[in-house]
C-alpha cells in the first residue's frame, strides 16, 4: 500500500481527478442499474402481469434511498398506464427509460475513462521525467555500480509495467467496489435473506486470491532482474559487434543470451500461469455460488416464503451476475498489481539512490578563471581502495601540465575529480582559492572543457553536436569553431553540410572526423580550463596529425591538463607529473625528468614516442 500511495503522488493533486472520476463512475453505475431494474416491469408487461405492480398514486417525497426511486418509477408507470390505458404503451414507456439510461450510463463510463487516462498519463510522464533527471544528475560512480541494461529496463519496461498493471488495477479498485456496493444494495432490497446466504462465499475467494498474490510478488523481482540482464547483454552486443565478429564470438554471445533468456522465459511462464490462476478460481467459485443461488432462490420462489415473484427472482439473478465480473476484476487486479509493485519498487530504488555529487544550497557563482588550480593533499577511493593518495599540485593560469604513467596509475581520475565527476575523499581542489565543492556545479563545469579518448557524439546533426548545450547558437560561431578544429572542410563535403545527421554515436564519420568534432565542440564552448584525456591515442597517423593540429590551436592561451601516451603531445608541457599507484613519483620538465633517469625515463624508452 505504501508503494501505491507513493505512485499516486506522481499524479497529484488528486482532487483534479478523483472527485470527477467518482461522479462519472456513480452516474455510469446508477444508470447501468436502471437498465436491469427495468427488467421487472418489462417482464410483467410481457407476461401480462401489469396488475401485480404495486400502484403508487401519489408522487413520493424525495430521499436518497432505493425505495424513493422505486416508488417514483411506480408512480409514473401507473400514471402512464392510466393515461394511455394500454399495455403496449407501458412497454414503450419502459423501453424509453432503458434507452435513455443506456446512453447516460455509457457517457458516464466514457467520461470516467477520460479522467483516469489523464491521471495515468500524468503519472507516467512524471515517473519518466524523474528517472531521466536522476540519470543526468548522478555521478560517474553510480554508472560504475549499475549495469546500463538494468537502467534501460527500469526506464522502459518497469514504467510500462506500472502502466499495464498498477495504474489499470487502480482504475479497477476505484470503480468496481462502487459497482459491488451498489448492486449488493439492490440485492438486499430485492431479498435480504437470499443475499445474506450468498455473502458467505466471498471470504473463501479472498483467501485464495491473497495466497496467489503473495507467491506472484516473490517471482516478480527475479523476473524483472532477468529482463534487465537481457537488455544489458543486448546492449553490449550492439556496442561491441565488431569485436564479437572479429573474435568469432557469435556462438559464445548467443549462448550467453540464450541462458539468460531461457531463465527469464521459465520464470515468466510460471508467473503468468500463477497470475492467470486468479481468474478461473474466481470464476469457478462464482459459478458454484450461482448454482447454489438458483437452488436456494428457486425454492424460495416456489414456496412463496420470501415474497419473491418469478420476475423479481430473474431480475435478482441478473443483478447478481453483474457483481461477478467486478469481483473477478478485483481479484485479478490484486494479483496483477503485485508485478507492478515490484516494477515500482525498482523505479523507486533508482529514484532513492542519493546523488553523490551535490551542490551546496549557498554555493558561490563563478564566471571566470583568474589565477590557479590547486590540488591540496587530495586522496580518492572507490569504495575501500585508494586510487589517489596525497596529491599536491599547483597549476597556474595558462600553463600546460601533463599526466603520465602506466595504466591504472590514476591519471584519468586526477582529471575526473576536477569537474566533480567524483568528489574527493580527502583534501580539497581549489580554483582561485575557492574549494570547488563550494561553487555552483554548473558554473564550475562551465569553466572546463573535456576532450576524451572516446569521441562521444549524439545522434543529431553536425551543427547540434558542435553547439551542444547551446540551443540558440550562432551559425558563424559554429563554423569558426569547426575551422579551428580542422573540421570545416570535411563537414562541407557531407551530404547536408552542417545539417547532416551523423548517426548513432557518430558512426557515419571516421574516427578522426569524430574526434575533430569533439574538439570543435570544446572550442565553441571556449572554456578557460581544458582537459585532454588521450585524445589522439585511437587515431591513425594521418588523422592524428589533423587532430593534433586542432588540439594545438585549442590549447593556445588556456590552462590545460593533458593525459597522453605520445611524447610529441607532452614534451613542451610546463610540468610533467609522473604517477604510479595513485601517487606523484616524479615531476618536472621533459629534459629534467630524462636527466633523473627514473620512471619517466623508463616510460620514454618503453614507448615509441614520435
Amino acid at each position: 500500500m505504501k508503494t501505491i500511495k507513493r505512485l499516486l503522488k506522481f499524479a497529484t493533486p488528486l482532487h483534479h481527478y478523483i472527485p470527477e472520476y467518482v461522479i462519472y463512475t456513480i452516474i455510469g453505475i446508477v444508470f447501468g442499474m436502471v437498465n436491469f431494474a427495468m427488467l421487472i416491469p418489462l417482464l410483467n408487461v410481457i407476461f401480462d402481469q401489469v396488475g401485480t405492480v404495486e400502484k403508487v398514486l401519489k408522487q413520493p417525497h424525495f430521499s436518497l434511498s432505493i425505495s424513493y426511486f422505486v416508488d417514483l418509477f411506480k408512480y409514473h408507470f401507473n400514471n402512464y398506464i392510466t393515461t394511455n390505458g394500454s399495455k403496449q404503451g407501458a412497454l414503450y414507456f419502459v423501453c424509453a427509460i432503458i434507452g435513455v439510461s443506456v446512453v447516460i450510463a455509457n457517457m458516464g463510463r466514457y467520461l470516467s475513462t477520460r479522467v483516469i487516462t489523464r491521471l495515468k498519463m500524468t503519472m507516467l510522464s512524471r515517473l519518466r521525467t524523474n528517472l531521466y533527471n536522476k540519470f543526468t544528475e548522478q555521478s560517474l560512480g553510480f554508472y560504475s555500480q549499475n549495469q546500463k541494461g538494468d537502467l534501460l529496463s527500469t526506464m522502459a519496461n518497469d514504467v510500462q509495467e506500472v502502466e499495464g498493471s498498477v495504474v489499470n488495477s487502480i482504475q479497477i479498485l476505484l470503480r468496481d467496489p462502487f459497482i459491488i456496493i451498489a448492486y449488493f444494495a439492490a440485492l438486499f432490497y430485492l431479498s435480504a435473506k437470499l443475499t445474506l446466504f450468498t455473502i458467505v462465499f466471498f471470504p473463501i475467494s479472498g483467501v485464495l486470491i491473497s495466497y496467489i498474490s503473495k507467491k506472484l510478488k516473490q517471482k516478480g523481482w527475479y523476473s524483472q532482474e532477468l529482463l534487465g540482464k537481457i537488455l544489458n547483454v543486448t546492449e553490449e552486443t550492439l556496442g561491441g559487434i565488431r569485436i564479437i565478429q572479429s573474435f568469432t564470438g557469435e556462438k559464445f554471445m548467443q549462448k550467453k543470451f540464450g541462458d539468460v533468456n531461457h531463465r527469464f522465459v521459465s520464470m515468466s511462464k510460471a508467473m503468468f500461469n500463477q497470475r492467470e490462476l486468479a481468474s478461473p478460481v474466481s470464476e469457478i467459485l462464482g459459478v458454484i455460488v450461482v448454482i447454489v443461488l438458483l437452488i436456494y432462490g428457486g425454492t424460495l420462489v416456489l414456496n412463496g416464503s420470501d415474497l419473491l415473484t418469478g420476475a423479481t427472482f430473474m431480475a435478482y439473478l441478473v443483478f447478481y451476475s453483474q457483481i461477478m465480473q467486478p469481483a473477478k476484476n478485483i481479484s485479478t487486479a490484486i494479483t496483477t498489481m503485485q508485478r507492478g509493485i515490484v516494477a515500482s519498487e525498482r523505479i523507486f530504488n533508482v529514484l532513492d539512490t542519493p546523488v553523490a555529487v551535490t551542490e551546496k544550497p549557498d554555493a558561490k557563482s563563478v564566471s571566470q578563471f583568474n589565477a590557479s588550480v590547486q590540488y591540496e593533499n587530495v586522496s580518492f577511493k572507490y569504495e575501500q581502495q585508494y586510487v589517489l593518495k596525497h596529491i599536491n599540485l599547483n597549476i597556474q593560469k595558462g600553463q600546460m601540465v601533463a599526466l603520465v604513467g602506466r595504466s591504472g596509475a590514476g591519471k584519468s581520475t586526477m582529471a575526473d575529480i576536477l569537474p566533480r565527476f567524483y568528489d574527493v575523499s580527502e583534501g580539497a581542489i581549489r580554483i582561485d582559492g575557492n574549494d570547488i565543492r563550494d561553487l555552483k556545479l554548473g558554473d564550475l563545469r562551465g569553466l572546463i572543457g573535456v576532450v576524451s579518448q572516446e569521441a562521444i557524439l549524439f545522434n543529431d546533426t553536425v551543427f547540434n553536436n558542435i553547439a551542444f548545450g547551446y540551443p540558440d547558437a550562432n551559425k558563424e560561431a559554429v563554423i569558426t569553431a569547426a575551422k579551428i578544429a580542422n573540421a570545416h572542410e570535411f563537414i562541407e563535403q557531407l551530404e547536408n553540410g552542417y545539417e547532416t545527421s551523423i548517426g548513432d554515436r557518430g558512426l557515419k564519420l571516421s574516427g578522426g572526423q569524430r574526434q575533430r568534432l569533439t574538439i570543435a565542440r570544446a572550442i565553441f564552448k571556449n572554456p578557460p580550463i581544458l582537459i585532454l584525456d588521450e585524445a589522439t591515442s585511437a587515431l591513425d597517423t594521418e588523422s592524428e596529425k589533423l587532430v593534433q593540429g586542432a588540439l594545438d590551436k585549442l590549447m593556445q592561451n588556456r590552462t590545460t591538463i593533458v593525459i597522453a601516451h605520445r611524447l610529441s603531445t607532452i614534451q613542451h608541457a610546463n610540468e610533467i607529473i609522473v604517477m604510479d599507484q595513485g601517487e606523484i613519483k616524479e615531476r618536472g620538465t621533459h629534459e629534467h625528468l630524462l636527466a633523473q633517469n627514473g620512471i619517466y625515463h623508463k616510460l620514454v624508452e618503453m614507448q615509441e614516442f614520435k
